[in-house]
């Protein structure tokens, strides 16, 4: 009974993807969400066999950790070294932001929330990467599957209305504020929009993906992605127990960047697609792991640490700016690169009407999924050690 659940598990985001390309409802509500909807919704239903919570633990370890070098394959470190000044300023500002107020998230939930240094450590990779950051991260300081649930819930739900704050009234509101953005008289080749970046994530990026010349550029770096994992285990085992998944976790991240310097790596077709799906039969596994009786009921701290991390962050974020002289659109657009993740920098950009500033909010945002699991797994850590 366990082998067709593992198989539905792998199989079912073909689907998901499928609906998302053909249906603009389901592309709007978005693959990670249906993944996680559908997930629980099998995992509380009773279909599942009773066996099947170690299989579930096993498949989320080995996803999140083959996952990882495949959405970094493709980065490319030198063409960020090109990216105008105020964008990478913007994004250094975006994430001590984060780091400063998930700290005093962390202080406030901890006399109240077990673990709470665990969820501060989540919430930085979250607000400068994303989900895959997110997934990382769980594992790494072995973080309850239903707190992570409740946390990832809380922040779908808080985003979107963040989303809808910045597509609406923001733009007009922080240019009372910030420095208006000034257009570019001329595009240098920085500051060009990559066709190929704007699709990173795009569901239509995966249309060619099962065609033989990508299949064979896959398989390779599926295996260099195992090869890594391996590496990475290796590397971990010489430390000490309790640090040993962490290690893994920064190991298998670093390694994944290293090769990306790598031409004919960084160069195969939809390594970044593939670690996406591979995201997606995650989210379907956790989803499935949840209990919707622990979810039944909000609970307040979590929520409240959650707003406060999206909310303040924003505000920190844009006070930063004003003294650093960041302009609104940049400042908005890496602030929801970095609170939501790249997906959604188009859908801002075209709501502020200017097209400048796509790559940016692209770059910066990618380059969060390459920090988000050191800053949040150190400074998870680091909580935990300053007060316990």
């Amino acid at each position: 009974m366990v082998v067709p659940v593992i198989v539905f598990y792998v199989f079912f985001p073909v689907l998901v993807i499928y609906l998302c390309y053909k249906y603009k409802f389901f592309n709007k509500l978005g693959a990670v969400i249906i993944c996680y909807i559908v997930g629980m919704t099998i995992g509380n239903c009773g279909i599942l066999p009773a066996d099947i919570m170690g299989y579930q633990s096993s498949l989320c370890d080995v996803t999140v950790a083959v996952s990882l070098p495949l959405l970094l394959f493709s980065m490319d470190v030198k063409a960020w070294s090109r990216l105008a000044g105020k964008a990478i300023v913007s994004m250094a500002l975006a994430t001590g932001a984060i780091i400063v107020i998930s700290f005093l998230g962390y202080l406030f939930i901890r006399p109240h929330v077990a673990d709470a240094w665990k969820l501060g450590g989540m919430a930085i990779g979250l607000y400068t990467g994303g989900t895959p950051n997110l997934a990382a991260i769980k594992s790494a300081l072995g973080v309850d599957s239903n707190t992570f649930i409740i946390m990832h819930t809380y922040d779908t739900l808080i985003s979107m209305i963040f989303i809808i704050f910045v597509i609406s009234i923001a733009q007009s509101l922080f240019n009372r504020f910030l420095v208006p953005f000034k257009e570019s008289v001329g595009q240098s080749d920085s500051t060009k929009v990559d066709t190929e970046m704007l699709e990173t994530e795009a569901i239509d990026s995966y249309t060619g993906i099962l065609k033989w010349d990508t299949i064979k550029g896959l398989i390779p770096a599926l295996g260099l992605s195992m090869l890594i994992v391996w590496a990475a285990l290796f590397i971990s085992s010489l430390f000490p127990k309790g640090f040993s998944t962490s290690i893994a976790i920064l190991s298998i991240t670093t390694l994944g960047i290293a090769f990306s310097f790598v031409p004919r790596i960084r160069a195969l077709k939809k390594t970044f697609q593939f670690g996406m799906y591979i995201i997606y039969i995650f989210c379907l596994v956790v989803g499935s792991m949840a209990s919707f009786d622990r979810l039944k009921d909000i609970d307040p701290y979590i929520m409240a640490f959650v707003v406060f991390s999206i909310s303040g962050t924003m505000l920190l974020h844009a006070l930063l700016c004003r003294i650093f002289k960041v302009d609104t659109d940049t400042f908005l657009i890496t602030s929801t690169s970095a609170i939501c993740s790249p997906p959604f920098v188009p859908v801002v950009a075209a709501a502020l009407r200017n097209k400048e500033i796509i790559l940016s909010g692209l770059s910066t945002g990618i380059i969060g999924y390459a920090i988000g699991n050191y800053l949040g797994i150190s400074l998870g850590y680091l909580f935990h050690s300053i007060l316990g």
